[in-house]
């Protein structure tokens, strides 16, 4: 059992093990967690039994806030809601600083909530979508952007000689002169076309997909080609996000890209429910608003960058 000096600093979030620790239960419990984060977290945690210890209370706090359901929980404190904030707090943080690591290996970078529209120095057009970063390796043979972070649609002026090639989240994409959008966070579909062919590639062989197709990526890192609705799906481009028949789950973690800090979601059976509807981009508060008149769902602002929806208390 901890001390009281040692749980005064983990309460005042000044431990740095406690700090470390409630980053990693923020960035493992995010949607964008790869296996490089897994497996940089099971080297921390070996690396001294305080780890470890720090990170299962921090994880059962986690769990009892309702990000992992618990069933044996009834009802709230004040102190819990303070751990959670303290939580995602730090992990914000941390993903800050992730960004900002990307930002300095980029050429071309977009702002959380920016879309960013730029010309190439071949003539090809690049859009950025929030909080993404690009880095520009053009040579006499090819043209490759690395795909450093975020998501991008790509309109590639034709030039057979340099065939054009995006790289991002394990993913190569090749192109001669087509439009296209590759998202690299671990993204269902990272890869859907809007004209031309493109060939997509992993770790097996090459899928070709067509105009208004997209790559599913399937377990083991397999890729299969299904169909897109292309236009919901580069509405960003625009300033909008149009959902059709979606999760609200899979809507809050879209809308929380396109802000500052973090939107929670407390009530898994309420992350089932189906959305339909479009939003405005820059105006996440105003989407939030609207989920909660119509579909009944609570939306708690514990500060500009800590957003509540549902509640995980079971009623009494």
């Amino acid at each position: 059992m901890a001390g009281r000096d040692e749980t005064d600093a983990h309460d005042s979030g000044e431990d740095p093990v406690y700090e470390a620790a409630a980053a990693w239960v923020a960035r493992l419990a995010s949607p964008d967690a790869t296996d490089r984060d897994r497996d940089a977290f099971e080297a921390w945690r070996a690396a001294d039994p305080a780890h470890a210890d720090a990170h299962a209370e921090l994880e059962g706090l986690w769990r009892k806030l309702g990000q992992v359901p618990d069933p044996r929980l009834r009802r709230a404190s004040s102190k819990g809601v303070a751990g959670i904030a303290i939580v995602l707090v730090l992990g914000a943080t941390l993903a800050f600083q992730l960004g900002l690591i990307d930002w300095l290996r980029s050429d071309l970078w977009s702002g959380v909530g920016d879309i960013v529209h730029a010309t190439l120095a071949d003539g090809s057009r690049i859009d950025l979508n929030t909080d993404t970063a690009i880095a520009l390796r053009f040579s006499e043979t090819e043209r490759r952007v690395e795909l450093l972070r975020g998501e991008a649609f790509f309109d590639v002026a034709s030039d057979p000689r340099r065939p054009f090639v995006v790289r991002g989240d394990g993913l190569s994409v090749r192109a001669v002169g087509t439009r296209f959008v590759v998202r690299a966070d671990s993204a269902e579909i990272p890869v859907a076309v809007i004209e031309g062919r493109v060939d997509v590639a992993a770790s097996g062989r090459p899928v070709r997909i067509s105009a208004g197709e997209a790559v599913r990526r399937a377990e083991a890192e397999s890729l299969s080609v299904t169909a897109a609705n292309t236009d919901r799906m580069t509405a960003w481009r625009e300033g909008r996000l149009r959902f059709s028949g979606e999760r609200l789950s899979a809507v809050l973690a879209e809308l929380d890209r396109f802000r500052h800090g973090r939107i929670v979601l407390l009530d898994a059976a309420a992350g089932e429910r189906r959305v339909t509807g479009a939003f405005d981009a820059r105006n996440t508060d105003e989407a939030l608003d609207a989920i909660a008149a119509t579909m009944g769902v609570e939306v708690t602002r514990l500060s500009p960058l800590l957003v509540l929806v549902g509640s995980p208390f079971r009623k009494s």
